[in-house]
């Protein structure tokens, strides 16, 4: 697979919320740059294409977009 990432990202291990409209669904963050991150989630089902990734560990709250979508893991890019 050719990579497309203008940034390489770096394997991380953290908790995280996917927030749109009021509501709110628990993820983990994989991997992640200053670009974009891979998200495991239990479905994609209903996650939107916008939404905001909050990072706890962090404190980060973070505007993604969807890229891809595969059965337990999506991949977002920040903007």
């Amino acid at each position: 697979m050719d990579e497309r990432r203008s940034k390489a990202r770096h394997r991380v291990l953290k908790a995280g919320t996917i927030e749109f409209g009021g509501g709110a669904i628990d993820c983990t963050v994989r991997n992640l740059s200053d670009t974009g991150a891979a998200l495991d989630v239990t479905s994609p089902v209903g996650i939107p294409e916008h939404f905001t990734l909050f990072v706890q560990v962090d404190g980060r709250h973070l505007s993604c977009i969807v890229v891809w979508r595969k059965e337990k893991r999506i991949g977002v890019k920040f903007g």
